[in-house]
């Protein structure tokens, strides 16, 4: 089985979960940290390393889904993700976005976590559309 961390900056983890509850239920699997204003980097580092450790125990690998490629939690996630000494799989996607989220509960009976993140991410992009008006074509024959 494979779990889910949602980390952002500020409030934006909460909220995407609040919303994921609200369509879809319970998200079991799924969790967040977010870094806020208050607690600053340290606190971050210390509040993904815990939840990392309470959820990490017993998966097969852990999905974690980043706000914004670069910025403090992606950062924090990736010294997690890519320490040798790291004995969880771990997979980093960037952009979490509301459809991301919801799809990814259906990914967590899996057990490959870079498969899974590939499939994650082909689905987020499917997910993102240019909403346009549908031509409609007049019908000749009144």
């Amino acid at each position: 089985m494979l779990k889910v961390i949602v980390v952002s900056h500020g409030p934006l983890a909460e909220a995407l979960m609040a919303s994921a509850r609200m369509v879809y239920g319970e998200l079991p699997h799924t969790s967040y940290v977010s870094l806020s204003d208050t607690g600053g980097i340290e606190a971050f580092k210390q509040d993904f390393a815990a939840e990392l450790q309470r959820v990490g125990s017993g998966a097969d690998g852990m999905l974690v889904l980043c706000d914004l490629l670069c910025g403090t939690p992606y950062n924090v996630v990736c010294r997690h993700a890519f320490d040798p000494q790291g004995g969880l799989p771990m997979a980093v996607i960037t952009g979490v976005n509301f459809p991301m989220l919801l799809m990814s509960a259906d990914l967590l009976e899996g057990t490959d976590v870079q498969q899974a993140a590939q499939a994650l991410v082909a689905q987020g992009c499917e997910a993102i559309v240019f909403a346009q008006p549908v031509e409609t074509v007049q019908q000749d024959d009144f």
